[in-house]
């Protein structure tokens, strides 16, 4: 009976129908059970925009149902994640995240880009390549040769108004107080990610180094290109140097180049993805904000009374 028992973690936004038939009905599709439903407490901040409820279900074929749920999500917008009750409450102790696209809602390198004249020729490429399309490092080469020449200046401005995700500073002050070590793999640009580790409270920061002389960005790669298969051994790293399991971590993304290292930790969560990172990721956040990942953590005594 244990191994049958999981956790429907539904995650609401403000204005987005939710009728917890829904979930019932998908449940007895596949001849499950609801056991139990409790609502989430949300921040306060974001009370008024996020609706979250976990459901605790005896289900017999995970697989049909977390293909129905996705169907439900797309069809309702509305964020529905499936958890095995112990992968739930494991200790968590590290998460780690990429940052263009995830902590921030853009690509930095394509907003360089855009104040050098070239930003649709390089935001083409960055597409592609988030959808592993193109080899990670011969485009990253690419787009920064793109960039020589550009005022060093322009990577200042940008730190100063970094347009963060929804649900951010709730996120790291959650998961701080939760005791877990919080760190930034990004293959974007150091100065940028240093600012969010500042500003949010971030343990570690593995980025891209840009080089600049005379004021300039010299277009050059400095190695080594903080690529999908750096991200990986940077986790394990990690990870062991802070004597935590990569099994009690967890890893956030949303491009090609964050699948490795979501396979590597325990948890991993595909963060308003690129299609093929959905597909290969059993978890996602689609429709709300960064929040969604504290909704995801569990513990021993959630459902006492089943």
């Amino acid at each position: 009976m244990t191994d049958q028992m999981y956790v429907i973690v539904v995650m609401v936004p403000s204005g987005a129908p939710f009728n917890r038939v829904l979930i019932d009905n998908a449940v007895s599709a596949v001849h499950g059970k609801v056991v139990d439903a409790q609502r989430v407490a949300v921040p306060v901040s974001l009370a008024d925009h996020r609706e979250v409820v976990k459901f605790l279900i005896d289900c017999p074929d995970p697989e049909i149902l977390s293909s129905q749920l996705r169907q439900l999500s797309d069809q309702h917008r509305i964020d529905i994640a499936l958890q095995s009750r112990l992968s739930r409450c494991r200790p968590y102790g590290l998460a780690v995240f990429d940052m263009d696209s995830t902590l921030i809602a853009c690509e930095v390198i394509d907003e360089l880009a855009r104040v050098a004249g070239v930003g649709a020729e390089v935001a083409e490429i960055t597409a592609r390549a988030m959808r592993g399309e193109l080899d990670f490092d011969e485009s990253f080469r690419t787009r920064l040769a793109l960039l020589k020449g550009l005022d060093a200046r322009a990577v200042d401005v940008l730190a100063e108004q970094l347009p963060v995700q929804s649900g951010l500073r709730e996120m790291t002050t959650t998961l701080k107080a939760r005791g877990l070590k919080l760190a930034i793999f990004s293959g974007g640009f150091l100065p940028i990610a240093e600012r969010l580790k500042n500003d949010y409270g971030f343990d570690d920061v593995v980025a891209n180094e840009l080089e600049i002389r005379d004021g300039k960005v010299t277009g050059t790669i400095v190695p080594p290109i903080v690529n999908r298969e750096y991200k990986a051994e940077a986790l394990g790293a990690l990870a062991g140097r802070l004597g935590i399991e990569t099994d009690h971590c967890i890893a956030v993304g949303d491009g090609a180049n964050d699948l490795s290292m979501m396979a590597l930790a325990g948890l991993g969560i595909a963060f308003h993805a690129k299609p093929a990172v959905r597909a290969a990721s059993p978890i996602e956040i689609t429709h709300i904000g960064l929040d969604g990942v504290c909704y995801l953590m569990g513990h021993e005594g959630e459902f006492a009374a089943a």
